[in-house]
């Protein structure tokens, strides 16, 4: 790569301030075990940020880690509880889960807030949250957005959070779950390996 003049795809490169310690911290029930036996048994949430010509568009996604299907997404303007609140809506809305789910985030303020613990209680959900500044106890999510800004953004900067909305939209829903495959999933789409999880659950 060096003799013909090439460099990676990376994406972009903010400086990260860490204070105090966070007041409502989780456990790692996680613990980097990244492979489960079923849907609904542990979800993965993270928040990203896009570059547009208004200002920088967040974007905060629930995967399940099951099928790395994204089952619950929000983009907004600002960073703040909302955006992550909205996204584990989508995600409980969508997949109506009969058991208790465990959700693994960073220790961020919107995952330490008051609010988020109270939600996640409500209904059912289990929090777990990776060790202070280690990235590697969700690499499912930084992976995630890694193929969403090498295969789509590819350091583009949109319009306007318009734009980006409509992009991001168009890759996570009529791309990455229904079309993109995964190695871990047996080189099926998320969707695809969820259905025949379910076809195989009712051959029983």
């Amino acid at each position: 790569m060096r003799a013909e003049g090439l460099q990676s795809q990376r994406g972009y490169k903010r400086r990260t301030y860490y204070g105090g310690k966070p007041a409502n911290v989780a456990d790692n029930i996680l613990e980097r075990d990244f492979s489960v036996a079923k849907p609904n048994q542990t979800w993965v949430t993270d928040i990203t940020y896009i570059r547009t010509y208004e200002g920088w568009l967040y974007l905060a996604v629930v995967l399940d880690l099951y099928s790395r299907q994204i089952v619950g997404w929000s983009m907004q303007s600002r960073m703040t509880t909302a955006i992550v609140m909205d996204a584990l809506t989508m995600a409980l809305w969508r997949r109506r889960p009969k058991e208790e789910v465990v959700v693994h985030s960073d220790q961020g303020s919107q995952y330490t807030s008051g609010e988020w613990r109270s939600y996640l209680k409500a209904n059912n959900l289990t929090a777990s949250m990776s060790r202070r500044g280690n990235c590697h106890d969700n690499a499912v999510a930084e992976s995630f957005f890694s193929l969403l800004k090498r295969e789509r953004i590819k350091r583009r900067i949109y319009r306007n959070r318009a734009e980006g909305k409509h992009d991001v939209f168009d890759y996570i829903e009529l791309f990455y779950n229904p079309k993109r495959r995964h190695g871990n999933n047996g080189n099926l789409s998320p969707m695809d390996y969820e259905r025949n999880y379910f076809k195989e659950l009712a051959g029983v």
